[in-house]
């Protein structure tokens, strides 16, 4: 459904993702490596924040490599950056209801769904997003990006800087979000041992190139510490 054909993207002078390919379907496939590995360029290039420098990006039969971002939201897929993904100004409820503006169901259909996944949300629905706590803060841009019926979901390291029980309830809901919804999630992380709970694959970036792709199951965390060190 989407597939990365020898990907390179970067910053100015500074190349930092080089000839990356992998498909992502019905599936959590989690982008894992040390720091500086590339997750965060990698998540930005795919969802067009960052420009394609060379290969190609399809989507379901589509090369959309040169497409806007904005494009990308109408042809089902979101995107949540690991910073600025909320309107701080404005409340939970319309935080929510802009990602409604993308998607053709109603959208107190779609509220209800996102507000039974973040129960927390829906007690803080007229709060400004700004006074929310880092935990409910995510649980909103996750949120907001479900309100817009995605297909395919984009999470830059979600769990970033969370106390351990906003990293259990985010990651629950992902999980069933991904499962009632059956969205296809790529999930840039570094709470490494959390993410093989859910994820399906594992990718590993190392200096901007793959070092692995494989089954969660049939990878241990001792294979990928060392793996983070190469």
């Amino acid at each position: 459904m989407f597939d990365v054909q020898n990907l390179g993207s970067g910053y100015g002078d500074v190349q930092i993702i080089s000839e990356l390919s992998f498909g992502v379907g019905n599936e959590i496939l989690a982008v894992l490596g040390a720091n500086g590995a590339g997750k965060t360029t990698l998540l930005a290039t795919l969802a067009k924040v960052i420009p394609v420098r060379s290969g190609a990006i399809t989507w379901q039969g589509q090369d959309v490599s040169a497409s806007p971002a904005y494009e990308l939201s109408k042809r089902g897929i979101a995107y949540v950056p690991q910073e600025g993904n909320v309107f701080p100004n404005l409340s939970v409820a319309e935080n929510l209801s802009l990602g409604a503006l993308v998607g053709t169901r109603p959208k107190e259909d779609r509220l209800t769904e996102v507000y039974d996944l973040f129960p927390r949300l829906a007690e803080r629905k007229e709060q400004r997003a700004g006074s929310l706590s880092g935990g409910e803060g995510q649980m909103l841009a996750v949120g907001r990006a479900l309100m817009q019926d995605p297909q395919l979901l984009l999470l830059d390291e979600p769990s970033a800087g969370l106390s351990p029980l906003y990293v259990d309830i985010l990651f629950q809901t992902i999980t069933e979000a991904r499962k009632s919804r059956e969205i296809s999630i790529v999930l840039a992380e570094q709470n490494a041992k959390k993410t093989l709970e859910i994820a399906d694959r594992v990718l590993v970036l190392s200096l901007g190139r793959m070092h692995l792709l494989e089954a969660a199951k049939d990878l241990s965390m001792k294979r990928l510490m060392k793996a983070y060190h190469i």
